[in-house]
């Protein structure tokens, strides 16, 4: 019997994934497209596709809400990112000295992440609560002039929400960071003592520089992380008190959804797009350069 022939044979791959392929691209690529059209349409309570060019954009530029939205994400989002990498980073140091009990530790640090956004923000509302959580606790205990109100306090409920996603994001950043750390040959660190350099200069002057790569992936995975919260802001504040804690993801769903502003919240929803390309395209472009 003949062998079948070669020349089909590199076809079969491309036939099995090409229906996988057709509805990723119909229904990502796709999608964005037409909220992107639904942005500059005249769309309100339902798509409309007469073209309305940028006004939707303007309305976004007089709108104080998105104001506050956008504030909130400078806020949230650096406090999100430098707060997760840091914890991350330091617990990874931790872990990485051969502690005992690392594996019981490295599931106690990862575990957060296990849970969804919706629970950590409802079990986060009840801590923060000043009648139920951590300021009636200690008021119990005697101290009687404990105040923790920043969940109901309108200048401080957004720095809530960036400790909930620190305490959730944290085990996740600390598991990438120890991947890289023990990456690293061990002979470095030896011969860097050898030369009499103590163990934080050390890291802070060798280990720390050499896992470049490990910060542009994590500062990617966390920043992507910061700019589509939702559900965490929803369960914790639900973008209260007032619009205190509105986030663009937020905005955008009330916009859509709530108050029958379609246009609006694409609107939205393309600018949240736009500043994710704004971080993940320039790092892409690095590192494809840097392949090259």
């Amino acid at each position: 019997m003949s062998a079948p022939s070669t020349l089909k044979t590199p076809w079969l791959p491309k036939l099995v994934i090409a229906p996988s392929f057709l509805l990723a691209f119909l229904f990502i690529y796709g999608l964005i497209a037409w909220n992107g059209y639904l942005s500059v349409s005249e769309s309100r309570l339902l798509p409309n596709y007469e073209f309305a060019g940028l006004d939707h954009y303007a309305s976004l530029l007089d709108n104080d809400r998105f104001h506050v939205a956008m504030t909130n994400m400078a806020i949230f989002g650096g406090l999100f990112i430098a707060g997760s990498m840091a914890v991350g980073l330091l617990l990874a140091i931790l872990l990485d000295q051969k502690v005992r009990a690392e594996g019981v530790l490295r599931t106690v640090y990862l575990y957060p992440m296990a849970i969804s956004f919706i629970v950590t923000g409802t079990a986060w509302k009840w801590i923060l609560n000043p009648g139920l959580g951590l300021e009636h606790l200690v008021q119990q205990l005697g101290f009687t002039s404990f105040t923790f109100d920043w969940l109901v306090n309108p200048d401080k409920a957004i720095y809530c929400v960036a400790i909930a996603g620190i305490w959730q994001s944290a085990g996740f950043v600390m598991a990438l960071f120890l991947a890289g750390l023990r990456g690293i040959d061990d002979s470095i660190i030896k011969a860097a003592q050898v030369d009499g350099a103590t163990l934080p200069r050390i890291y802070w002057r060798i280990i720390i520089p050499t896992l470049r790569p490990v910060f542009f992936s994590t500062l990617m995975v966390v920043s992507h992380l910061a700019i589509k919260s939702f559900d965490l802001v929803m369960a914790l504040t639900a973008g209260g008190p007032g619009y205190a804690t509105d986030l663009p993801a937020t905005f955008m769903y009330a916009m859509a959804f709530s108050r029958g502003q379609i246009g609006l919240g694409a609107a939205s929803a393309t600018v949240m797009l736009a500043t994710v390309a704004a971080i993940v395209v320039p790092y892409l472009y690095s590192e494809l350069r840097a392949k090259k």
